[in-house]
């Protein structure tokens, strides 16, 4: 029964802390049995999180959510390999307890089956469970109903408790039936008697030291529930958010106009100054508005732990575990014992002992009751920081699976903190307390979670959960330790070497230093290739880890960026640092090919692994000239463990080398890269192509494949037309083609591409035995370079060009192929991949909008960063460059900082611990500041002797002269960042401060703080800098808070999540909505089920299923997903991120539909806010944002200000898009409309003329947008000239004048939003059931087209705005 309590928890944790916002160590015991673990779990009370799924459908405050849902537990899939469903179904709810009608929970537990189709094709069980009922009595409070579900595990009972507002100070306590005690880990179903309106009785335990220091973690936590410094000094998984600020709280029924007689009430809509359009003001601190919740509420002074402890024999004898020192607000001083019996006031002072009872000792069996009797400032402020806190929206509190760290953070006051203080003193690695044999054992924890069973999708759920899981914990530790290494905290394991070579072990991590140690990579790069090895090396471990061969294992790996050193992270091999390394590596070679050895049971695993990372089996030659066969480079090495398992490691060259930048000699690049002038050297010999160009190239070469075969098997069609009906269908493997997924943007230059599908199943169908058919496949495969000469199948072998790597004689046709191959890679890269990005950005499929995002960018198109500088040449060649100055902006922003990045690493790399705030602040300074002469403050010397002390030191690694940084000057630095990006970049920087740079390339020096903060894990102060004076520097010292790591982890996917939410993406392209609702809902459980809470994959999920609840109608429940992707996106990717601000847009348009006015347009000007910040204000995205904020300021009849935004955002659309775009059309018509509004036609007049112009000439008289634009010109010019005629006669007979009342027409709501939804891409038609048909074969003949590569401006037809008899479209789902 425990493992199947543990399987079936929704957390599988970490450390002990509050229930909400971590979860707990549970599931060690499960995977791996320490000792006695069944008595382990028994007896401690360790924490899970229980609102890990519940939560995640509902907004509202967890204890009212947690009460009324609880029936939502039927989320937690892995219950049902436990509730005993056969193990071949895959088992799934039907989108949570929202959409359980009536009838269908009155069914049993047994649910019904529905076919959904889906990518695993495996049939559905939705479960209905039925929860019930139980009343718990707290003592004290009244009791109350819980609701629960068979499933539950009676610790999540207790979980909730400790959760809820009247019952959070428990922590020591068990539940009792009828005098019985529960079993924390027994479900709620094994439990006999317990029934519909059962009570449970909360019975009070005595404690022991460890459940007493609990409850005083678990306190001190209610304490800081609302504080944010842990989210600013980026601990424990604590990210901030911002989005509560906005809209007052939570997003229920606050912000509708109020109804005052018939007038609305008007809002104030008017934006802060800096968000107007062509404010040049860039405030930083408006990036994190204060919250008024974080007004801290003071309820103690002080609570730590009493110098008498621990307690002396006699007194632990009577009882006593430990002694709590406490200052109260009112300045009472107190001294506590925390004994079996619970918390009471003794007589010691400060420093005198006297642990006796004091009178009244006031004995309470918690804490807060003790402190509730003794101070009244405490009673009063403890229960309104808990009805806080209870109202804060989960996702606010709930810890994130990565720390993200925040690089601007206000001054937080350091407050006395028992807990923080012992957790960074004591020898606590983080886990000791919670786990029997103290430190984790991370190998065996990442292996065996990957040797759980994958058979069917509950087992395959929990094994992703527990991969997942162990993995963040890994990724926490490992940062912890890099930091602790470099900060000179941990011993190295060979501490008589020179510190560069040193090497550590921390909480069982092995670390390593990115230096070249003994000349490993001399003839690799030497440190260049040390600093780029680890990252290749992480990317291998990524691309073996994704394809998942059983019996193949690789290392933890975690690199951490921290002062300008690199560090790696890796899990131990059992029993490698006991042996040579000459005897234990099997496999591979560990002298670069030199001697290399091969090994049959690692052949056999590779050879799995082969196909999906295209890694070709090749023969190399050893020392002794004998051939070996390897199916991975020469480096890979395999080792055997002690635990008999076969590892990889060393998978630096997993993937081909990029002859782009490897000069060969002898060897000539084809002539697409030599235009480029390629090839190049670069600092290293270690540069490969990434995985995502290998896929790309492939499929590129398999359309190519199919082409050829098609042409000439078109012409023996037209030889032998008799010859291909008498073939007979035999589907033998030679002849049969691998089908690859046709997407990539390929396509485009293919013709032909039907003939090809036709021609695949052709191939597929016939007989091997028809030579002529042979032939054709054996001449395509060789055109195309195919290892095969009966199918298409490309492979790389990693070893080419690899110095000393000999092959064997008869390989040499082999080879030369291979050679071939990696410059037809090379040159695809750039003649095809960096044109097709370029495409991407100019047809807005691609719309990066800072350095994150445009990596990214390159990343999906295998570009590897080293490419920008051509990229920008691309770009800066391009006859429309106009239409591309943003691309080309946040293109020079990222390579300038990344080349100041560089700088800055080695810069940091001699500076002491004392002096690292005056260096990171005077580097900032020669980086931005006008201020021409920047002098670096050496720290005053607060010690006096240095000399002294110079000789104790204990040196930083690789320390020299260590005030040489406060000689850096700006003409220096940019001197060396324009000779940075000539080498590295290969790009001509023209500039010579960062005020030239601003100027020349229309850079914001806000924009260049904001990401080489980012990239180098540095923390300012938020405030406003004064970058332009040139009479004192921007930043001091006291400005730098904190310097970050910067971590690069490998992030498990969940699996089939992630099939369910492409095949509802699909079905939602097809037109078909509910079915892809319900698959994407279903997604989103499975995400949960495997990520808990909070992950960026969700993020997307909720999105696209706020805009299907939008499309069909449901205006409540998109707004409630949308709430929760913005909240998500802010604690998991960062408050001002990319995909935060367009979150923020759709959260901003379901406001509106809402009737939520003043927040809507709140939302819009933060996200404008963020949008200056992140990139500025020429931007083609600006557009739309600003066409939102114009449609919502006319429709609340803020004329002026609407046309502000609406024209701001008609020259940009004409920017980017060309003066003849369709969007530059519906631009025009919009400001026309306000201008309507104002009365001023003739300048409406103007603008929908030139609209109209634009819709006929793109479309077409006959076209019904066409014709809309004459019928408002009709009407427009009808009221102008009844307004001349009204003006007139006032001319004419003065007052006697009769005037005709003239319409002036404040835009309806509905009007306003119609507008709104076509902007955002949001279309709905009038249909009948006959044009339903219609629409459907109209879908599939789009999708048709656009495999084909024809793209079409979509065009948007709108009716009325009924959503009764519509069939909604949505244009582009994101």
């Amino acid at each position: 029964d425990v493992e199947q309590g543990c399987a079936g928890c929704s957390c599988l944790g970490e450390k002990t802390a509050p229930p909400h916002c971590r979860p707990h160590l549970l599931f060690m015991y499960v995977a791996f049995p320490l000792g006695n673990s069944t008595h382990t779990i028994q007896n401690s009370t360790i924490f899970c999180d229980t609102f890990f799924y519940v939560s995640l459908r509902h907004g509202n405050a967890l204890s009212t959510h947690l009460s009324n849902q609880m029936t939502s537990y039927v989320e937690c899939i892995s219950f049902c390999s436990i509730t005993g469903h056969s193990a071949s179904t895959v088992v799934m709810n039907g989108g949570g307890a929202h959409y359980h009608s009536e009838e269908e929970s009155k069914q049993d537990g047994g649910g019904d089956t529905d076919g959904v189709e889906d990518s695993n094709e495996q049939e559905v069980i939705v479960i209905q469970d039925t929860g019930f009922t139980v009343k718990i009595q707290a003592p004290g409070t009244e009791p109350f109903d819980l609701q629960v579900s068979p499933q539950e595990m009676v610790q999540e009972i207790h979980q909730v408790l400790m959760d809820r507002e009247d019952t959070c100070h428990r922590t020591c306590f068990s539940l009792q039936l009828d005098g019985n005690v529960l079993d924390n880990f027994a479900e709620l179903k094994s439990i006999e008697g317990l029934q519909e309106g059962s009570l449970l009785k909360v019975v009070e335990e005595p404690y022991t030291v460890r459940e007493a220091r609990i409850h005083v973690r678990h306190i001190r936590d209610l304490l800081k529930s609302l504080d944010p410094s842990d989210a600013y000094n980026g601990v424990d998984c604590n990210s901030l958010s911002f989005l509560s600020v906005f809209t007052d709280g939570d997003l229920g029924d606050s912000g509708k106009r109020k109804k005052k007689g018939s007038d609305l009430e008007q809002i104030d809509c008017t934006p802060p100054e800096h968000i107007l359009p062509g404010s040049k003001e860039r405030p930083l601190v408006p990036l994190q508005p204060q919250n008024k919740d974080w007004k801290p509420m003071q309820c103690l002074k002080v609570l730590t732990m009493s110098g008498w402890n621990p307690p002396p024999g006699n007194r632990k004898m009577h009882g006593d575990l430990m002694y709590l020192y406490m200052v109260t607000v009112e300045e009472r001083h107190i001294s506590i014992t925390a004994s079996t019996r619970g918390f009471y006031l003794n007589q010691s002072t400060t420093y005198t002992f006297n642990p006796k009872p004091a009178n009244p000792s006031f004995l309470s069996h918690s804490l807060v009751e003790l402190l509730s009797q003794i101070s009244p400032a405490f009673k009063k402020n403890f229960t309104v920081l808990q009805k806080t806190r209870v109202q804060r929206h989960p996702f606010e509190r709930i810890a994130t699976p990565f720390q993200v760290y925040s690089w601007t953070a206000p001054q937080v006051d350091h407050t006395m903190d028992c807990v923080r203080a012992e957790d960074a003193y004591t020898s606590r690695l983080g886990y000791e307390e919670h786990i029997p044999g103290q430190t984790r054992d991370w190998n065996e924890e990442l292996q065996t979670t990957r040797e759980l069973a994958r058979k069917n999708l509950p087992e395959r759920l929990l094994r992703e959960r527990a991969i997942f899981k162990v993995h963040s914990d890994f990724a926490a530790a490992a940062t912890r330790g890099s930091m602790a290494v470099i900060d000179g905290n941990v011993m190295a394991i060979n501490p008589g070497e020179e510190t560069r070579m040193q090497m550590f072990i921390w909480n069982n991590i092995f670390f390593s230093l990115g230096f070249d140690v003994r000349d490993h990579y001399r003839e690799l790069g030497g440190d260049a290739a040390a600093h780029a090895a680890p990252t290749n090396d992480l990317n291998g471990v990524r691309a073996y880890g994704a394809v998942d061969v059983e019996g193949l294992y690789t290392l933890g790996t975690v690199v951490v960026d921290y002062r300008g050193y690199r560090v790696t992270a890796q899990s131990i091999i059992p029993g490698i640092l006991e042996r040579e390394q000459e005897q234990s590596v099997i496999y591979g070679s560990i002298d670069f090919g030199k001697t290399v050895v091969s090994h049959g049971k690692y052949l056999e695993l590779l050879e799995r692994t082969s196909r999906p990372l295209k890694v070709q089996r090749h023969n190399v030659l050893n020392e002794k000239d004998e051939s070996v066969e390897l199916c991975s480079s020469v480096e890979c090495k395999g080792i055997i463990g002690n635990d008999g398992r076969h590892y990889i490691l060393d998978l630096l060259r997993t993937f081909p080398p990029d002859l782009n930048f490897l000069p060969v000699e002898g060897e000539e690049l084809s002539p697409e890269s030599v235009r480029q002038g390629f090839p190049r050297q670069h600092r290293h010999r270690l540069a490969c192509l990434r995985q995502e160009l290998i896929e790309a190239f492939v499929e590129h070469r398999y359309l190519l494949f199919m082409k050829m075969a098609a042409l000439q098997l078109m012409q023996q069609k037209a030889n032998k037309e008799s010859k291909m009906a008498t073939l007979t269908e035999n589907n033998s493997p030679e002849a049969a083609v691998p089908a690859l997924p046709l997407e990539g943007k390929a396509e485009d230059s293919i013709p032909g591409l039907a003939q090809a599908k036709e021609l695949a199943e052709s191939l597929a169908a016939e007989d091997g035995s028809d030579p002529k058919s042979r032939e054709v496949v054996l001449n395509a495969c060789k055109a195309v370079g195919s290892i095969s000469n009966t199918s298409f199948d490309i492979r790389f072998n990693p070893d080419i060009f690899s110095p000393g790597v000999r092959f064997p004689e008869d390989s040499v046709d082999d080879i030369q192929k291979q050679k071939q191959l990696l410059k037809d890679a090379a040159a695809f890269l750039v003649s095809c991949q960096i044109p097709s990005l370029v495409k991407d950005c100019l047809d807005h499929n691609a719309l990066p909008m800072d350095g994150a995002t445009l990596t990214e960018a390159l990343h999906q198109r295998g570009i590897n960063v080293r490419y920008l500088g051509n990229v920008l040449e691309f770009v800066d060649k391009t006859p429309a460059k106009a239409q591309l100055e943003h691309f080309y902006r946040i293109g020079i922003s990222e390579l300038i900082t990344r080349c100041a990045k560089h700088i800055f690493k080695t810069y940091l790399q001699g500076v002491e611990l004392s002096a690292l705030s005056a260096a990171v602040s005077h580097f900032l300074n020669c980086f931005l500041s006008s201020f021409p002469d920047a002098v670096a403050h050496l720290p005053a010397d607060e010690l006096v002797s240095r000399r002294k002390n110079r000789k104790r030191r204990n040196r930083v690694p690789g320390g020299g002269d260590n005030t040489a940084w406060a000689s850096l000057t700006p003409s220096e630095l940019w001197k060396n960042i324009v000779s940075e990006a000539q080498s590295y970049y290969n790009f001509t920087l023209h500039c010579e401060n960062a005020d030239q740079v601003v100027e020349k390339y229309g850079l914001q020096k806000i924009t260049l703080l904001r990401e080489i903060s980012i990239k180098a894990g540095i923390q300012i102060l938020i405030k406003e800098y004064n970058f332009d004076s040139r009479h004192k520097p921007a930043f001091t010292e006291e400005d730098i808070l904190n310097i970050f790591p910067v971590v690069k982890h490998v992030n498990p996917k969940a699996s089939d999540a992630f099939h369910f939410f492409q095949s509802g993406q699909a079905k939602v392209q097809q037109g078909y909505l509910k079915e892809g609702c319900e698959l994407i809902n279903e997604a989103l459980n499975l995400f949960n089920n495997v990520y808990g809470a909070m992950h960026v994959e969700i993020c997307a999920c909720l999105r696209l299923l706020a805009r299907l609840n939008y499309i069909m109608g449901d205006h409540h429940e998109a707004l409630s997903n949308q709430q929760k992707a913005v909240l998500m996106s802010e604690r998991v990717l960062g408050v001002e991120h990319p995909n935060t601000i367009q979150e923020y847009m759709h959260l901003a348009l379901y406001c509106f539909a809402n009737g939520q006015l003043s927040t809507a347009l709140k939302l819009l000007y933060r996200a404008r806010y963020l949008m200056l910040m992140v990139c500025g204000e020429d931007h083609p995205e600006m557009a739309l944002l600003d066409s939102n904020i114009g449609l919502v300021l006319h429709g609340v009849m803020e004329y002026d200000l609407s046309l502000r935004f609406l024209e701001n955002a008609l020259a940009i659309n004409s920017k980017y898009h060309g003066p003849r775009s369709l969007k530059v059309a519906l631009s025009h018509h919009l400001v026309a409309r306000v201008y309507e509004s104002k009365a001023e036609f003739r300048s409406a007049l103007q603008h929908e003329k030139e609209g109209y112009t634009i819709y006929k000439n793109q479309v077409g008289e006959a076209h019904e947008k066409t014709k809309e634009s004459s019928e408002y010109l009709k009407y427009l010019t009808q009221q102008a000239v009844a307004l001349q005629r009204t003006m007139n006669e006032i001319y004419k007979n003065g007052s006697n004048a009769s005037i005709m009342p003239l319409k002036f027409t404040a835009p309806s709501m509905a009007s306003v939003l119609e507008q709104l939804n076509i902007i955002n891409g949001i279309i709905f038609i009038p249909l009948s059931q006959k044009d339903l048909e219609n629409l459907k074969a109209e879908v599939q003949r789009r999708q048709q087209l656009q495999e084909s590569g024809k793209s079409m401006e979509e065009l948007t037809v709108d009716g009325p705005l009924e959503l009764e008899d519509k069939i909604p479209m949505d244009v582009n789902v994101d």
